[in-house]
């Protein structure tokens, strides 16, 4: 199943007012082979995935991104300098997305060489990381991966004005929480499957 490629495909043809039976037409295929994309079940090949971006006039890389984005298990992390609160704040992100591989580092050094072997879907960091800024751990994900969400966390709320001029998708006050998690991803910048109940 990819549900993030189905979902963006119908998303796509919707905007370009094309029926499945239209698209179909257009791509040479058959209306129950559009139908099977849009619900999860098969993904076009390449030479599919070539024709569908120039019918939906979009990037055929950025197309092939969203499909082998789709089809991974997302990989959440958490930086914190204190252990403590990668202790308390890890099984609760397991918790609300528990089909994500959920990973914490103390060290933002760590972070960055996990995030340029693994597309990283969502990234909690702190903003206060010992001698490094959190701001720019933020920036530097972000250059590895343009669809990494970013949540801050902090102990202090006025460090969040500075937060929003990186690109992050929210910023929450310590401690995490359940709820606070679930309503930082309704708000993503690039949303993803989390599986279970809320998936």
């Amino acid at each position: 199943m990819n549900p993030l490629f189905a979902d963006t495909l119908r998303k796509l043809r919707t905007e370009k007012e094309l029926s499945q039976r239209e698209l179909a037409k257009r791509m040479y295929v058959t209306r129950s082979t559009v139908a099977r994309w849009e619900n999860g079940s098969r993904l076009p090949d390449a030479v599919m995935m070539s024709r569908l971006a120039e019918c939906l006039g979009m990037d055929v890389g950025e197309l092939l991104s969203i499909a082998a984005e789709g089809d991974e298990v997302p990989n959440v992390i958490m930086v914190d300098d204190r252990k403590v609160v990668l202790t308390g704040g890890l099984p609760v992100l397991e918790e609300v997305m528990p089909h994500a591989a959920v990973v914490g580092f103390t060290r933002p050094a760590e972070a960055i060489e996990y995030a340029k072997g693994n597309r990283v879907a969502l990234a909690f960091l702190d903003i206060e990381l010992g001698n490094v800024s959190g701001l720019d751990l933020c920036r530097t994900l972000l250059d590895i991966n343009p669809r990494t969400n970013v949540v801050f966390l902090t102990a202090y709320a006025e460090h969040s004005l500075d937060a929003w001029s990186t690109g992050a998708s929210g910023f929450m006050v310590k401690p995490i929480t359940q709820e606070g998690v679930r309503e930082q991803l309704e708000r993503l910048r690039h949303p993803f499957s989390i599986g279970g109940v809320d998936g």
